[in-house]
């Protein structure tokens, strides 16, 4: 099976099994969602064509607490900051030179560390991430790296483009 074709099946399977996480099993809706999910496919495929990144699926299976941790730290970090006038707010912006080179990990990296408490990736120059902090004086270069290392385990560019 070609490795484009394995994408659309997974992706498809992905769609299906999210559909019915939201609607439920019956035969109707069944019917209903493989239709659903052949056209979310079809889009998803010429939004985000198959490239050479590849998901290790048992790394994102352990990423994922972690990633639903982060959101709610970094929910409850700005939530405390905006209504608590005693904690310093040093506003300010990192460069961080990401091991990604430009394209899908270095943007799937930008969008999860988002999620850091205090953080928001908002461009690139000479190569490197620029993030909007909250507070500059915290370890975000190294929280940064942390992430990226984790994420590393995750997604990563499958040699010969498959």
């Amino acid at each position: 099976m070609s490795p484009a074709m394995r994408t659309a099946l997974v992706r498809w399977f992905l769609f299906l099994v999210f559909w019915s996480a939201l609607i439920g099993l019956s035969f109707s809706a069944l019917v209903v969602g493989v239709i659903a999910a052949a056209g979310a496919t079809w889009a998803s495929l010429h939004l985000l064509p198959p490239g050479p990144q590849c998901v290790r699926l048992g790394a994102l299976v352990v990423l994922l607490p972690r990633f639903l941790w982060q959101s709610l730290l970094a929910g409850w970090d700005v939530a405390r900051r905006a209504f608590d006038p005693r904690l310093p707010l040093r506003p300010g912006f990192v460069a961080f030179p990401s091991a990604h080179a430009p394209g899908h990990l270095r943007n799937t990296f930008a969008t999860i560390s988002s999620l850091m408490p205090g953080t928001l990736p908002c461009g690139e120059n000479d190569g490197e991430i620029i993030f909007h902090c909250l507070d500059v004086g915290q370890p975000i270069l190294e929280q940064l790296a942390a992430e990226e290392k984790v994420l590393a385990r995750v997604l990563h560019e499958a040699p010969g483009g498959g």
